[in-house]
């Protein structure tokens, strides 16, 4: 068991180091999701989620939150249009005192469903670094992992959103809510923008800041909140739970549990503030997705490295 633990560990410590050998060190930044800004916010649940859940933040009582959105970029300075995939981190505040997170981005799937198969397609990545990736690793990538192939198309396929707050965002990763009978019941996450979805045009981005995001957000608050619903999708029996690189079927019942509106940017925001996956309360339990328990990993490496200014 205890090295079991051991290898799991050091193999979180090689995710990072594989990032760093790709794109390069930051000290102080994030390994991924470098560049990213802070609000204030609330969250006030509808009580829908509470006959499958005896999480406090989604029974009736509005609970204040801290929202981080960020590029996906390891690189800070990298332009927002560079980075097309963007990511909405929540940190809840219970009634008790204790937190609790809900990590999300703008894709529905990962591209890796193990942490082997993760260090090694971001490994492959260096081949690209300074041209063309090398089109031989590529297929031997596609054939060691084919599942990886839906999501980089997808990745392919992205355009640059016109604001943080016209994403729809995913959790990418199963969970279970636990009501106050025991029963389990698997859940996904998204996010969807009060303002609508709204993607720009190759020719509208060339126009835009590097910066463009961040000011949008400015702009719209000047207006008033921000707003997203918080979905729920409710797994069934065939859904996988353990595999980030499915999605379910569209078909599933889709519940909206609550209302999020951000209110003001944090201009002090500390962004040495960790946000995890795994950090759940009681009410929910991180599904058996062996990437989700591996990001708890790699992201005690990243926040360890960057609070010591590594």
């Amino acid at each position: 068991m205890e090295e079991n633990k051991k290898l799991k560990s050091e193999l979180g410590s090689r995710a990072v180091d594989v990032i760093e050998n790709v794109v390069g060190t930051f000290p102080g930044y994030r390994r991924a999701h470098a560049k990213g800004n802070g609000y204030e916010g609330v969250f006030t649940p509808n009580g829908k989620a509470a006959p499958i859940t005896v999480a406090a933040h989604l029974q009736n009582e509005a609970v204040p939150v801290t929202i981080r959105f960020s590029n996906s970029s390891p690189i800070p300075s990298h332009p927002d249009a560079l980075s097309p995939v963007k990511g909405m981190a929540v940190k809840f505040q219970l009634p008790d005192g204790d937190v609790t997170d809900l990590i999300t981005v703008t894709i529905p799937l990962f591209f890796a469903k193990t942490p082997e198969a993760f260090v090694d397609i971001v490994d492959f990545f260096k081949s690209a670094k300074d041209g063309f990736p090398n089109l031989k690793e590529l297929a031997t990538i596609f054939i060691k992992y084919p599942e990886c192939k839906a999501s980089l198309q997808m990745l392919k396929e992205m355009r640059s959103p016109a604001s943080f707050s016209t994403c729809q965002y995913y959790s990418i990763h199963a969970f279970y809510f636990i009501n106050a009978d025991g029963r389990r019941q698997a859940i996904k996450y998204q996010w969807e923008p009060d303002a609508g979805l709204s993607m720009l045009a190759k020719e509208e981005v060339a126009m835009l800041s590097s910066d463009y995001l961040n000011e949008d957000m400015e702009e719209r608050l000047q207006q008033g909140p921000i707003g997203f619903k918080l979905n729920i999708q409710l797994g069934g029996e065939n859904d996988p739970t353990d595999d980030p690189t499915v999605v379910w079927s569209e078909d599933k019942q889709v519940i909206t549990v609550g209302q999020l509106s951000i209110t003001k940017k944090l201009d002090s925001f500390a962004d040495n503030l960790l946000f995890d996956p795994t950090n759940i309360t009681a009410g929910i339990e991180c599904s058996e997705d062996p990437i989700l328990h591996f990001r708890h990993r790699v992201y005690a490496v990243s926040y360890d490295r960057r609070t010591h200014n590594q």
